[in-house]
This record gives C-alpha cells, structure tokens and sequence, in this order.
C-alpha cells in the first residue's frame, strides 16, 4: 500500500499538516505550551507514517531516495522534542510530494482506448441475412460485411470482387491499395471505397490488431523506469548529512546539534523545486501545442541522443497531394484540375476528395457534374459543363481513349497518377503523393543543433518510396518495409547507446512509441492508440513543434539541476552552522524555508522559457 499514492491522499496529509503547525503555534502563543507540542506532534504523525511506507515500498523496488533524510529529520525532532521543527519539515514535505504528484498526474492512461477504434461488433451475413453480433462471436468461416469508413474487425480474406483499403495506420502505406478478390485483409484496415464482403480467417483475440495491442502492452512493461533528477545526488547527499550529523554529536554530546544538522538537511529545494521547474516546463510546453504526460517523460526528452521517424503522417503530410499537372492537349492546368475536380465531386475515394480539396484551395469555381457512374477502385465517368469526362488511373482512362502517354518527367515513387479525358481525347495528367511537411528539412536541422546526434527513419512504406521522399535529408540511417515488431527491435537496438525518442502516427507506430525511451506521436490526425502508448502528444499537426518541445525540456531540466545544485549548496552551509552550534532545529527549519523559497523563484524561471519561433507558433 502506498500511503502517499493518489491526489486526494496527498491532500489530506497537507492539510492534516497545515493544520496541526497553526493550531500549535496559536495554541503555542497563547501559553499553552505542552498542548502545542502534542498538536505538532499530531500534524506530523500521519505524514511521517506515509513516508515510511513509501520508504518501505521503495527499497523493496530497489529504488533509494532523499525521502530517508527527511524521515530522519522529522523522526528525530519528534524523539528529542523539538516538535515545531518536525511540523514545518512536515508541512514542506507534504507539499513537495503533492507537487511531484501533480507533475506526474498527466502521465499516459490505461491502453484501453486502444481497443476503441475496433469496432466492439461486427455484421455477419447469415442464412441470407444481416446480423449485428459481438466481436468475440466471430469465428472462422463467418461472412462480413464492412461498409464504406468501418475498420476491419479481424482479419479475413476479401470475398467482393475488389475492395479499397486504407492501411496507414497499420502499414504505413499513404495512399489507399486495391485488394482484389481473395487478397487477405488486416484487421484494423479501414475500407476507403465501397463495401465488401469478408470471411473471417482468425477470431478477433488471434488477428492483426490484437497482436498490436500485446504488443504496446509488452513494450510498455519493458521500458525501464526513469528515476527523479532530485534522487539522484540522493547517496551522496545522505552521506554527507550523517557524517555531518554524527560528528556534531559525538564532539559535542549534544543530541540537538543532530537533529538541527537533519532539519537544515532536509531535502525540500530538491524535493519542491525540481517538480516546479518541470511543471512549468509541462505548462510551457502545453502553450506551445506540446502535451508532456509527466516530470519524468520532460526529464528524458531533454536528455535525447537518437530520434527515429516514422514516414507517413510523421516526416510527410499522410495525405495525397498534387504535385504536378501536365497538360496533354489545349487546357489549362487550372482547368484539367477544375474538369477533375468537379467530376470528382460525386465520389468518396480519397484521391478524388483530394482532387477537390486541391480545386477549392486554388479557388477554382466547380461545376456540378451530371450522368455520373463510378467503376469502384477504377475512375468515374459523366458529364461537366456539357462535355463527356472520365477521371481516374491510367490505365481506365487511356483504355478508354487509345492514348497510354505518360508524363514528361516520368512519375515518382509511391506517387499516383490521375488522368483526364475530355470528349474522347487525353486531356492531362494528375500526380498526386504524400510530400514531406513543410519545413521538415530545417527542423531537422535545428534538432541537430539542440544535440540529437543520429536520425534514422523507420516505415512500413516500401524502400524505393522512403528514399525518393527523404532525398536530401541527410538521415543517419533509412529502415523501410517494417512491421510493428520490427520497429520495435529497431528502437530496442538503438536504446543501447542512449536515450532514444520515436515519433509516430498510426496504430503501427503503437508498440514503438511504448518501446522508446520517449515516444512522441502526433496527435492532431494520429490514431488514438499511438496517442496513449506515446508520452509526448504534438497537439498541432506538425511536427516542427518538435523543436519548441525539445528546447523547453532542456531548458526547464538545466534550470532545474541548478535548482539542486543552489538548494544542496545552501543546505550544506545550513549543516555546516548546525553542527557548529550557530543554529537551533528551529532556527534551522526557518532557514531552510529560506532556502526553499529561493530554490523555488529559481524554478519558476521554468515558465519564461521562449523558444526560437516556428511558423505558426504563437510566442
């Protein structure tokens, strides 16, 4: 049982605390001197107790902390009487715990909304009918119907003559691939066309999805914890508040010289300005479109050596793009688009949403299209403006019109090309792709300059696609053809030589993200289940905020180590005075308060931290 577990827990030992060092100072200045004592002693009781335990629970872990020096010192005050020194310690202890709890209160939740984009059901075609049924009642063999926008709830072999699947957030793969019949088909999958049926080949538990899942929970269970920066000088620190402690006794045969060496010593800069320096971190962070879920998750960040990337959605837009439209004939780029665009107008595939998004950027003015067939997965067909059009791929449009000439400048990996016929003639050529983010060369460079030394991208995307798109990069390192597995052990191995960071997007990314020392997803578009396994959530789509993130977790880390630095340097003159006699445990508890206030200004220097600006990013 851990007594200083849970806000509310912590809370109430505060206000037990508060509350017992002011009742016995009004009970103290009014006379009433041996009431005070006992009132002290009871404020101070509770979180003593709690600190035991959790001093108890921690060795138990192997974990060893400043949490000791202030046990010893509040125990001591209590044993030799000096009781409004132990109530002050109390107080200030109680509230460094609360604070440290606060910071560590926006770490991740339970991955159970990992399992909510799966669908909890699923319908089944049975005896000629439809069924809704639970997820855990599919069984091999079973008939699916998965209408346009629903997720593949187990996997299962395509039984409709063809089907459009969506598979970025498992493969990594941009745009949407055609699945022909009999292909086999991903849980998780989301259908990008029209609905299909499925035949179930695993049951839900056993598919690809739930693999996933096992996967981030496993990763999460092996990432090594990360210690508080304040425990860290917790050994040395301790050793010299004994040694100190011991040798004003044992010259002095003073007991109370002790126990104002323990008072002075206790840790309270470290334990309160450490947890205000990353909580201003945590909140400047946040204004700043960065979403750190803990003290510890800042602390690690700033200390990042290698970043691994993942492609789509992450270092490109994830979306398909024009970017390039070549005429074949007498029109216009603007008006090839304008002829798609409006066509296009009547489908709900992707690309075709794309091609009017891109018209209405370019303020094209659409025209309302007539006589319209769509050939799922192959283009569509009718009338704009009087004139016959067909849009689609290459090779149903040029089928159409005789003429199969492709672009001038050839076509680049992993893009898509759309063609236009007008009237019966090839009209133009659409390539449409997913483009690096803009700006992604420069923050990469400005990461380098922070300190990241090695860069390495890792993708589920083919290997020809990776290269052509991060040409000129300067990446250390290109993984391509990945499995959640894979990018698993690749995070793992790089884990070796230091602290690592992932960035991802999709439900493939998941498992990464847990893996890594600091996973970071995006979190605008992300899926939800990268966004929970992460720790670090970019709230605006773009991953340029990577470096505000970065620069703010470096600068609340160093203003907090010279917190510590200030608050043991102070502390130690403090013991010093003690053990010379100079200071009553009293006194050296007002001191102390001295010195937490001056560590704590210190640390709130956290919340004036500006990072060099990005475009878009409010100062």
């Amino acid at each position: 049982m851990e007594m200083l577990s849970g806000d509310r827990g912590k809370k109430a030992l505060i206000a037990v605390a508060l509350a017992g060092l002011c009742l016995g100072l009004l009970l103290h200045f009014s006379g009433q001197e041996a009431p005070a004592r006992w009132v002290w002693a009871a404020g101070v009781a509770p979180v003593l107790a709690a600190l035991v335990f959790e001093i108890a629970d921690g060795l138990r872990r192997g974990e060893f902390g400043l949490d000791i020096v202030a046990a010893l010192s509040m125990s001591s005050a209590l044993i030799f009487g000096e009781t409004l020194a132990a109530a002050v310690v109390g107080v200030m202890y109680a509230g460094g715990t609360f604070l440290e709890s606060y910071a560590a209160g926006r770490a991740r939740r339970e991955m159970h909304d990992l399992l909510s984009r799966v669908p909890r059901s699923a319908t089944r075609l049975s005896d000629g009918k439809l069924e809704v049924v639970p997820l855990d009642a599919i069984v091999p063999g079973d008939r699916l119907l998965i209408r346009q926008g629903e997720v593949a709830p187990v996997d299962g072999t395509l039984l409709s003559d063809m089907a459009m699947l969506d598979t970025s957030a498992l493969t990594g793969e941009s745009l949407p691939v055609r699945a022909a019949a009999g292909a086999e088909v991903m849980s998780g999958s989301t259908n990008a066309g029209e609905a299909f049926e499925l035949q179930a080949t695993r049951i839900a538990a056993q598919s690809t999805y739930a693999g996933i899942v096992r996967l981030v929970e496993e990763a999460q269970r092996s990432k090594a914890p990360m210690a508080r920066l304040a425990d860290r000088w917790s050994l040395g620190f301790l050793a010299v508040t004994l040694v100190l402690a011991g040798l004003a006794w044992w010259l002095t045969g003073d007991p109370i010289r002790a126990v104002a060496v323990l008072v002075v010593a206790t840790p309270c800069p470290l334990i309160l300005a450490v947890p205000v320096a990353l909580v201003a971190g945590l909140s400047r962070a946040a204004h700043y479109g960065v979403l750190i879920k803990g003290a510890k998750p800042l602390e690690m960040l700033a200390q990042i050596r290698t970043l691994i990337l993942d492609k789509t959605g992450t270092l490109t837009e994830g979306r398909p793009r024009i970017v390039a439209v070549q005429s074949r004939g007498t029109l216009e780029e603007d008006e090839i688009l304008r002829l798609a665009a409006s066509l296009d107008q009547a489908s709900q595939h992707p690309v075709a949403q794309a091609l009017v998004q891109a018209a209405r950027e370019r303020g094209l003015a659409l025209s309302l299209p007539t006589e319209v067939a769509e050939i799922p997965g192959e283009g569509v067909l009718g009338h704009v403006d009087g004139r016959h059009v067909l849009v689609g791929g290459d090779r149903f449009v040029t089928e159409r019109v005789g003429d199969g000439a492709l672009p001038d400048n050839g076509l680049m990996a992993g893009a898509v090309l759309v063609a236009l016929s007008v009237d019966g003639h090839l009209a133009g050529h659409l390539i449409m792709a997913d483009p690096l983010r803009e700006g992604a060369r420069e923050m990469l460079d400005a990461l380098r300059a922070l300190g990241v030394s090695r860069i390495l991208l890792a993708t589920g995307d083919r290997a020809d696609v990776a290269e052509r798109v991060t040409e000129g990069l300067g990446l250390d390192g290109l993984r391509a053809g990945l499995t959640p597995d894979q990018k698993v052990l690749l995070v793992l191995s790089e884990r070796k030589d230091g602290a690592v960071a992932m960035v991802g997007d999709g439900v493939n990314d998941a498992p990464a993200l847990a893996a890594a020392n600091v996973g970071i997803a995006m979190g605008a578009r992300g899926a939800a289940a990268s966004a929970e396994a992460a720790d670090v959530v970019l709230l605006v789509d773009s991953i340029d905020r990577l470096r505000p993130g970065l620069e703010i977790a470096r600068g609340a880390r160093g203003i907090a180590i010279q917190s510590v630095f200030m608050g043991i340097g102070l502390s130690v003159l403090g013991m010093v005075a003690a053990a010379l006699g100079y200071l009553t445990p009293v006194e050296g508890a007002l001191i102390q308060e001295v010195i937490d206030v001056l560590a704590i200004l210190n640390a709130l220097r956290a919340l004036r931290i500006r990072p060099a600006p990005v475009a878009g990013m409010a100062a």
